[in-house]
């Protein structure tokens, strides 16, 4: 088979080592419109159960991945002045760079070509290959020359973010809550190397402008932020990426959705089908895992149409709960005000439950109460479970009368 792969980032280059791992005779090439050792973003965060699923498709690549991860099994929760830790599932951080040299070294010794500075944009003619993947992100070219029939749907989230280095190295997974007199701003912080991790600064709009972060150019807004951060910075810098105009790149993110992820032989995978809120942490996780289903559907599938129709149903059947789980994460930070007064034991235990459907209608001290109570209680576990979505759908139902 013939595969031309559109985009060069993680699940793209998963995709071909497995693809040449199971028949070396595929002729697969990987278009990357930056040059090689460029990316965007600095770490990535994966879980334990990630590396047992590359361990089973390529133990040589996912050995590299681990080897070049940092882990850690604690969250500590910083508001004001007090410190809240809670000890939680192993987890692990690579930098996204170092990620995309790994498999890119692996695919190449596999035989897959690897084209770096070759833009394929909405208006250029589509590889000539039996399978052409769109790895091409949330922004995909490919995708849009089809939007119609993709059927692709974008909400923005209303808080803004900002995605930045820094060489404070986090030994946990660190949150870290600033008030203002404009409104509160907090920072996802992670170590992904020995010597650097991600803040993901994040906070309301009217915070973003009331603080003149809307109008700084980027050396100020860092040297703001750094200001603001600096009992969790320690002294360390801030480093961004500022954009063509000297602006420090704010967005809101983007929940992409498509009705259909394939056509005739062009397929999407990764973010160019589908993101979820960066506050799961499952962004990588979930394109690689993209990746392996459709190698794994068209390994099964001798037939073309078939094998992308197995691997969307079954990609969208897995995304379902977790899409979910980042609609309710994202809007919980959006709701940040009804729990930051909380004592820190619960305010940190229901930042654990952010993904719950039931929390944001039931008063927060009585669902930690309840939490509680069900941890210990397998029925009321059960109840949780099946009252949260009902009463989500009766209160939306309501509110759209």
């Amino acid at each position: 088979m013939k595969i031309a792969c559109v985009g060069g980032g993680p699940a793209s280059l998963y995709f071909s080592i497995l693809m040449k791992l199971q028949d070396p005779s595929h002729e697969i090439t990987v278009h990357e419109r930056n040059p090689a050792g460029s990316t965007y973003g600095w770490g990535v965060t994966y879980w334990g159960g990630l590396l047992d699923k590359l361990r089973a498709g390529d133990p040589e690549s996912a050995l590299a991945v681990a080897e070049n991860s940092v882990r850690w099994s604690d969250g500590v929760a910083l508001v004001r002045d007090r410190r809240t830790v809670h000890h939680g599932d192993e987890g692990f951080g690579i930098g996204r760079r170092r990620l995309l040299d790994l498999l890119g070294e692996r695919a190449a010794s596999l035989g897959v070509r690897l084209e770096y500075e070759h833009e394929i944009t909405a208006t250029d003619p589509l590889p000539e290959a039996d399978l052409v993947v769109a790895g091409d992100g949330v922004h995909s070219g490919v995708r849009e020359r089809y939007a119609d029939h993709f059927g692709s749907e974008i909400a923005l989230g209303r808080n803004r973010y900002l995605w930045l280095g820094t060489t404070k190295v986090f030994d946990s997974f660190t949150f870290a809550f600033v008030e203002t007199e404009h409104g509160w701003i907090w920072c996802y912080g992670y170590g992904f190397s020995a010597d650097h991790s991600t803040c993901v600064i994040e906070c309301s709009p009217e915070t973003w402008t009331g603080l003149g972060l809307d109008r700084a150019s980027e050396p100020d807004g860092l040297a703001l932020l750094e200001k603001l951060f600096a009992d969790l910075l320690d002294g360390h810098a801030l480093i961004g990426r500022a954009q063509s105009d000297g602006s420090a790149q704010w967005l809101n993110f983007r929940t992409l959705t498509n009705r259909t992820w394939h056509r005739d032989n062009l397929v999407l995978l990764g973010d160019a089908a589908h993101t979820t809120h960066y506050s799961i942490g499952a962004g990588t996780t979930l394109a690689l895992e993209d990746a392996i289903s459709l190698a794994d559907a068209l390994r099964t599938h001798p037939e073309l149409s078939p094998a992308l129709a197995h691997y969307e149903r079954e990609r969208k059947s897995a995304l379902l709960s977790i899409q979910s789980a980042a609609r309710h994460s994202a809007q919980w930070y959006e709701n940040l005000p009804r729990y930051i007064s909380l004592p820190p034991p619960q305010m940190f235990a229901l930042l654990g439950q952010r993904h719950s459907p039931l929390l944001p209608y039931v008063p927060p001290q009585l669902y930690y109460r309840i939490d509680r109570a069900a941890g210990q209680l397998e029925a009321l576990r059960r109840l949780k479970r099946w009252l949260g979505p009902r009463l989500a759908r009766t209160v939306q139902a309501r509110s759209g009368r």
